[in-house]
């Protein structure tokens, strides 16, 4: 093999590599819920009263039942004051 060809394997290896981890993060998105009612202000990732802010980071205070986290499925009933649904 010359200089080239060893080149060329080892970005395809690294761009393998990218793509794989990409893909498993990909799946890891799918497996989480919105958990209302757990959310620090601020620390929201959404809302579901769009008259209240827009959306990630905008919340004024904390556990407001109208903002959510994500969080991986079957965590959201795990957490105290943590629920699947707004209120």
């Amino acid at each position: 093999m010359n200089n080239r060809q060893i080149l060329s394997a080892a970005i395809g290896s690294l761009l393998a590599l990218g793509l794989a981890s990409n893909a498993s993060a990909a799946g890891k998105k799918t497996d989480m819920e919105q958990c209302f009612g757990i959310a620090k202000a601020g620390k929201n990732d959404c809302s579901s009263n769009k008259s209240a802010h827009s959306c990630a980071g905008q919340a004024t205070k904390n556990n407001d039942a109208q903002d959510f986290i994500a969080v991986p499925k079957g965590t959201c009933d795990k957490i105290a004051g943590g629920t699947l649904k707004t209120m």
